[in-house]
């Protein structure tokens, strides 16, 4: 499954259009004012702005770096869920039996049971990802103009985890969760308790039990390390200065390159006098290039800070919930007609 959108390059063109424009301005400002006013002496040398730019593509190459492994955690991590999910179900429908019993019961009420069992997995999932797009105050991402263009909202942002959850659990474990401020825990508890009823009862072995036991347990790490990524953010101080930084070094860069090009020019006046005049002016599309790609690995960096925010480059948890619930449901037997479809794609996007 793709984690996201792959980006052409005329879309990522688009994605970062109005910051290209903002350059085109600033260099178009700067090669007026040197050229209409003769402003030799307005520059700097490429020294200090090198050592400046190389610290700024260090800094960018960390936070990138750092960008992508929180991404690909959060991938492995919901990757795992999906493995766990899979073998959770399998354990139910095999290790309900009457062997054991010490009072047997029907066929139909042992499925009845996996059905509950399975059903609140799914809960769990739903519980999980709605807690995963609660917005945080650090994720800005998804409030960018261009990151709105492409109508790219996951499916918590027009549902609330009470509609989502009805369909799964019964009236007493809503109850239940009505004064629980973490609701997927909760879930997992009252998978524990079911599954300890039904062992005093020997549908399920002891040592089945304990396999299942560990099962929960495994699905609380997987949950723990999700809620890690989601509730501690790429450190502020990084993120923060390494913007400052990047854009010091694209407003500075215009006192070098603008000089740069005009020097260029004189080189020869004699042979070429109108185009040496005008020589400066193509200092701007070579700005406009170098200030683009610093800018745009940056923002790609600052994209994939918060891989659950929910927007076209995240992790797609949504996507990937309903799928592990299409398996489940399917191999309880259930009509195609009665399990939901899946999420739609928008924009090449899934959520």
């Amino acid at each position: 499954m793709h984690i996201k959108k792959t980006y052409t390059a005329l879309e990522m063109a688009w994605w970062t259009r109005f910051e290209t424009l903002l350059f085109f301005v600033i260099i178009l400002i700067w090669v007026s004012l040197y050229y209409f006013l003769k402003l030799d002496w307005l520059k700097i040398p490429w020294t200090p702005l090198a050592l400046i730019g190389t610290a700024v593509a260090f800094v960018i190459g960390f936070q990138n770096n750092a960008a992508y492994g929180r991404i690909w955690e959060a991938r492995k991590i919901w990757g795992g869920i999906v493995n766990t999910s899979r073998t959770f179900g399998m354990f139910l429908q095999d290790m309900l039996t009457n062997e054991h019993a010490k009072d047997a019961l029907s066929d139909a009420e042992i499925q009845a049971e996996v059905k509950i069992l399975t059903y609140r997995h799914i809960a769990w999932m739903t519980a999980l990802r709605h807690a995963m797009r609660v917005a945080k105050p650090w994720e800005t991402t998804v409030n960018h103009k261009t990151n709105q263009e492409w109508d790219t909202r996951p499916p918590e942002k027009d549902s609330s985890l009470v509609e989502d959850l009805k369909p799964y659990i019964s009236r007493d474990d809503f109850e239940y969760l009505t004064n629980k401020n973490n609701k997927q825990t909760a879930l997992l508890y009252l998978q524990s308790h079911h599954l300890r009823k039904l062992k005093e009862q020997g549908i399920i072995w002891e040592f089945s039990f304990l396999e299942l036991e560990g099962i929960l347990e495994e699905l609380f790490t997987l949950q723990g390390k999700s809620e890690r990524i989601k509730n501690f953010p790429y450190p502020r101080q990084f993120a923060t200065l390494n913007h400052f930084f990047m854009w010091i070094f694209v407003l500075l860069l215009p006192l070098a390159i603008v000089p740069q090009f005009a020097e260029i020019g004189r080189e020869f006046t004699k042979a070429q006098p109108v185009i040496s005049d005008l020589f400066v002016w193509f200092s701007i599309p070579f700005y406009v290039i170098v200030a683009w790609i610093f800018h745009t690995m940056e923002r790609i960096g600052r994209t994939g800070e918060n891989p659950f925010e929910g927007t076209a480059n995240d992790v797609p948890i949504s996507t990937i919930a309903r799928g592990i619930e299409i398996d489940l449901r399917q191999n309880l037997g259930e009509d195609k007609e009665d399990i939901p479809k899946q999420f739609p794609v928008k924009h090449h996007t899934q959520f």
